[in-house]
């Protein structure tokens, strides 16, 4: 009987050796992809400031960016309602 706790205790240590080698894992993928973001972020940020540098306005460039992540119907949707409200409030 002793036997067999023995061998229960070796397992759950080795199960948890397992999972807590896991966790790590993700920990630091988690973390090694945060620094890529951060990168990445600041890669953007340089594009930017050549784009501005060179007399485009950054403002609209994130609006153009944003406008071709969505699709041409959402966009075209988007743009209906804003000349709706727009014309609704007498600004257009």
């Amino acid at each position: 009987m002793a036997d067999g706790a023995v061998h229960a205790a070796k397992a759950a240590d080795g199960a948890t050796t397992v999972a807590a080698d896991r966790l790590r894992s993700f920990i630091e993928r988690v973390e090694r992809l945060e620094e890529e973001k951060a990168a990445i972020a600041g890669d953007v940020k340089e594009v930017f400031g050549e784009a501005k540098g060179e007399g485009y306005d950054t403002k609209t460039l994130r609006q153009v960016i944003r406008l071709r992540k969505m699709d041409r119907a959402e966009r075209q949707e988007r743009e209906a309602l804003l000349s709706l409200y727009l014309a609704a409030l007498g600004e257009a």
